[in-house]
């Protein structure tokens, strides 16, 4: 299962953990640019990608859309708002890294004196006074540091992240991720969950069977108390037989 960096399928992979153990699932950290041509390459069998991204051969599950934030160090005079604007940021520097994930009609801010190979060179060149940095909040989270701090950005484009496969490999094993990632229940009709209500009846049915067993055995008729049924019809002289 590839992702990229900022999303987070930690829980998605502990419930794979519980309802599927016999398959253990692999989580790969790929740069957002790359996860396609993972999946393109069989590389991987899903992975967890930001749109948009070419949809040809692939089948696509829009999730959710992040909060778009500007990163910037502690003692800037955008910490004074709980939120800004594209227009607040107009006289400030603001890198535009090459793996920049967010789709930009008219990049905010002025042109940094360069463009950061990652977001992580990004960050340090924040930390270092040199500019600022428009982000998705997760990657402001996965790059926190403590000398910065980041504010929401409301009218800024936001970063739609999805789960993506080859469609011609819609796999039993992918459609039980799919429901995990949508949140069906191990019970849920169209899940393929492991069997373990068959486990249990069959349980169940095999307990029955030793009881039944062991009734015997003992001398005891099956299923009951040990005492014989008494009849309710008379016996031959008239009297109710015991």
């Amino acid at each position: 299962m590839a992702y990229a960096p900022g999303v987070t399928p930690a829980k998605w992979a502990g419930i794979w953990a519980e309802r599927v153990p016999g398959v253990p699932l692999t989580l790969v950290s790929v740069p957002a640019a790359d996860v396609v041509g993972l999946l393109r390459g069989d590389g991987a069998d899903a992975g967890f990608v930001r749109l948009p991204v070419e949809r040809d051969g692939l089948s696509v599950i829009p999730l959710y859309v992040e909060t778009t934030v500007v990163v910037v160090p502690k003692d800037h005079a955008v910490t004074a708002a709980d939120e800004v604007t594209v227009a607040d940021l107009a006289d400030d520097e603001v890198f535009h890294p090459l793996d920049d994930v967010l789709e930009w009609a008219a990049r905010p801010g002025l042109p940094a004196f360069e463009r950061p190979a990652t977001t992580a060179d990004a960050i340090r060149l924040v930390a270092a006074g040199a500019g600022l940095l428009v982000v998705p909040q997760s990657l402001a989270r996965l790059h926190h540091r403590r000398d910065l701090t980041y504010r929401p950005v409301t009218d800024a484009p936001q970063s739609q992240v999805a789960l993506a496969w080859p469609a011609e490999r819609t796999t039993d094993l992918v459609e039980d991720f799919i429901g995990i990632v949508r949140g069906r229940t191990a019970n849920s009709s169209r899940g393929r969950a492991p069997a373990q209500p068959a486990q249990k009846t069959a349980q169940k049915t095999t307990q029955k069977a030793a009881q039944k067993a062991a009734q015997r055995e003992s001398g005891k008729p099956q299923g009951g108390s040990g005492r014989r049924s008494v009849p309710t019809g008379r016996g031959k002289k008239g009297r109710r037989s015991r």
